[in-house]
């Protein structure tokens, strides 16, 4: 890994994560877009199609479609595989809906945080990210 870059996003629902980064600037519907048996992106359109999120940190705009998502999103967590946490320019309440279920259920959840859209643009597939409770993002730059 490369030089290390900090910034500080917004915790929605905190906790320390760490994981490799998986990015789009392409919204996210957990409904019809993940499986949440694999983890694995199954939104065809989606440029993250066929990539798996299980245990990295997935990096979107914001959540997209049904409300449904928050049990898709529930039903990786109680599978593990979930990713370790997910980052959003934008608050989304479904997103955050099924992580707050799944730390009541299950005691598990993936970290939720937002960042602007340019910190957003900071954040590269393939790259480390370490988040520490308060929201400090350290990014560990994959060497090219």
């Amino acid at each position: 890994m490369g030089r290390l870059t900090s910034i500080q996003a917004t915790p929605i629902l905190p906790g320390a994560a760490e994981g490799e980064i998986l990015a789009s600037d392409v919204p996210l519907s957990f409904w019809g877009g993940f499986d949440p048996d694999t983890g694995d992106i199954i939104d065809r359109r989606h440029p993250l199609a066929g990539q798996n999120a299980r245990g990295r940190v997935l990096v979107i705009p914001a959540g997209r479609g049904s409300c449904s998502g928050s049990g898709v999103l529930l039903e990786a967590i109680r599978n593990g595989t979930a990713p370790a946490a997910i980052l959003t320019s934008h608050v989304d309440p479904i997103i955050g809906l099924g992580a707050i279920l799944g730390d009541e259920l299950y005691a598990a959840y993936p970290v939720i945080a937002t960042v602007t859209d340019a910190e957003r643009d900071l954040l590269q597939t393939g790259d480390w990210l370490s988040i520490a409770d308060d929201g400090r993002l350290t990014i560990s730059r994959r060497e090219s």
